[in-house]
C-alpha cells in the first residue's frame, strides 16, 4: 500500500474507534418530551441518554487511613489522610483536582493533595471520596471510591443499615448550564451493585423523568431556558424506596 494512503486510513480508523467509544445508549425522550415555547413554537424534544462505559483507570485504588470507622474527633480541624495507587493526582501538573470528597450528601469539594483538614462542628458524618478522570467525571470501578462514617464531638453513630445509597458529583447546586449545552448528571451508587442487587436510579428534571440501571453519567439535552428542580432517587427495581438519608439527592439547576 502506498505510504501516503496509510495515514488517511489510520485517521479514519481512529475516528471510527472514537465514535464507537462514545456510542449513545439508553436514549429516551425523543418522542414524549415535547416542549412548546413562546408563541406556540415547538422546541426540540428534551432527551436523556448515556454513553457506553469507558472503564478508565480500572486499577486506580483510593484508600482512607484517617478517619477510621466511627472514630471520634474534637470539634475543629478534622484530619483526612488518603492513599492513592495507580493514579496521578497531579495530572502532569494540570492543576485540576482529581480527588473529591462529599460529607453527608453535601456539595463535592476537590483536593489537590491526599492529606488535608476540614473544619467541622459537632455531628455524625459520612464521607464519600472518589477519583475523577480528565473530563471531570467520577471513576466508577471498584476501588476508585470509598466511604466511611465518623463522629465529631458528643454524637451518635448512624443507625446500622446495609442499604445502598447515592453520592452526586455533578451537577453542583445552583449550577448554571448555558442554553444549548447538556446538563450532565454524574452519580455513584455505594454499598451495592445496581444490576446484581436489582437497583435503579430515577431522575426527575421538573416534569421530565428518566430511569437507568447503570452508573454512567446521564446527559440531558435540549433543556429550554428556565429554573429546574433536579431529584435523583435510588430505588429497587420494583420501585420500592430505600431507607436511609442518602438515597435521594436534590439540586437546583438554572439554564441561562
Amino acid at each position: 500500500m502506498n505510504k501516503f494512503l496509510i495515514i488517511p486510513v489510520l485517521f479514519c480508523l481512529s475516528l471510527l474507534s472514537c465514535s464507537e467509544d462514545k456510542k449513545k445508549i439508553n436514549e429516551s425522550g425523543a418522542e414524549e418530551n415535547q416542549v412548546i415555547g413562546q408563541e406556540g413554537t415547538v422546541l426540540p424534544n428534551v432527551t436523556f441518554y448515556q454513553f457506553e462505559d469507558s472503564s478508565s483507570y480500572p486499577d486506580a485504588i483510593l484508600e482512607l487511613y484517617t478517619p477510621l470507622g466511627n472514630q471520634v474527633f474534637k470539634p475543629g480541624k478534622v484530619p483526612f489522610e488518603f492513599n492513592v495507587k495507580n493514579f496521578d493526582l497531579q495530572n502532569n501538573g494540570g492543576g485540576n483536582a482529581r480527588l473529591f470528597m462529599i460529607l453527608n450528601g453535601g456539595e463535592p469539594v476537590g483536593y489537590l493533595s491526599p492529606i488535608f483538614q476540614r473544619e467541622l462542628t459537632v455531628g455524625t458524618y459520612r464521607t464519600v471520596a472518589y477519583l475523577v478522570d480528565e473530563e471531570g467525571f467520577a471513576l466508577k470501578n471498584f476501588g476508585n471510591y470509598i466511604d466511611r462514617d465518623f463522629l465529631v464531638g458528643d454524637s451518635r453513630p448512624f443507625p446500622y443499615s446495609a442499604e445502598p445509597y447515592l453520592a452526586l458529583h455533578q451537577p453542583k447546586n445552583a449550577q448554571i448550564v448555558p442554553l444549548g449545552e447538556e446538563l450532565v448528571i454524574d452519580f455513584l451508587v455505594l454499598g451495592g451493585d445496581m444490576k446484581l442487587d436489582g437497583l435503579k436510579v430515577k431522575i426527575f428534571v421538573n416534569e421530565f423523568s428518566y430511569e437507568v440501571n447503570r452508573m454512567s453519567p446521564v446527559r440531558v439535552s435540549n433543556l429550554p431556558k428556565g429554573d429546574y428542580q433536579l431529584k435523583i432517587q435510588l430505588l429497587r427495581s420494583d420501585n420500592k424506596e430505600l431507607e436511609g438519608p442518602f438515597s435521594t439527592v436534590s439540586k437546583t439547576v438554572f439554564v441561562r
